[in-house]
């Protein structure tokens, strides 16, 4: 995994084919390393305007399930953040995932594909703006999100988990006013068809010669300690993604 590390300690940008890691803590943790989400990806671009990854098809992750082994999404809305959870290891189902993030907004842009390459829509993920170190980009999901479709229309989705979150104690009055707020600032940009939707990022595609990153064994390190795993790689230099 690499690290994103100069020898001097100091953070640098990665390069289009570095692989890091994209973690969300759990909701309503008390500890920063309390991650219940993690996704190896592979960089594309990395700028001071834009944090561009990929997660390839397959690719080995983290997700929470209920502790009696029950899928999240399949549990009851009303019990479903209130029933005790563990997390289990998981393949990404599906095509990949291109998610796109400027630095300091509360939210990623997330690009879905068919098959065939067929451009599905893009997804605004309602989130705690991103704090980078030095093996990836650590977050916390706020529940509420927006697809946005080819035709520019869009629409809130995941509305009711995020009343059922609010209720069971996930996140409070001013939380949930800030997200809302967030997603109010973000169906403006999607108005304005600004960056990145106005950009060609539906038509790009993953340089071949990536490999599918790995999930290392310590993947909730904290993320003031530096990988300095065996086995680490950084793949040639390739053109950047337009």
């Amino acid at each position: 995994m690499t690290t994103g590390k100069d020898t001097s300690g100091g953070a640098h940008p990665w390069r289009p084919g570095d692989h890091i890691l994209w973690r969300y803590r759990a909701n309503g943790s008390r500890g920063l390393s309390d991650f219940h989400i993690c996704r190896p990806v592979t960089v594309v671009r990395d700028t001071p305007e834009m944090l561009a990854v990929w997660m390839a098809p397959g690719t080995e992750c983290i997700k929470p399930e209920l502790a009696d082994g029950t899928p999240i999404h399949q549990e009851p809305l009303a019990t479903r953040y209130t029933k005790p959870r563990t997390t289990v290891r998981s393949r990404w189902f599906g095509a990949g995932v291109l998610k796109l993030a400027a630095p300091g907004l509360p939210w990623s842009v997330w690009l879905f594909w068919d098959r065939g390459w067929r451009f599905k829509n893009w997804y605004v993920n309602l989130e705690e703006p991103r704090s980078r170190w030095s093996g990836g980009v650590d977050s916390e999901d706020h529940f509420l999100d927006i697809a946005v479709y080819p035709d520019r229309s869009w629409e809130w989705r995941d509305e009711d988990e995020f009343a059922q979150a609010q209720q069971a104690g996930l996140l409070d009055a001013g939380q949930a006013e800030r997200i809302r707020a967030a997603g109010r600032e973000a169906t403006r940009l999607i108005r304005a068809w600004g960056r990145p939707f106005c950009e060609n990022w539906a038509s790009w595609r993953p340089d071949p010669r990536w490999r599918t990153p790995q999930l290392p064994a310590d993947w909730a390190r904290p993320a003031t300690v530096v990988a300095t795993a065996p086995g680490a790689h950084r793949l040639p230099d390739h053109p950047r993604a337009s």
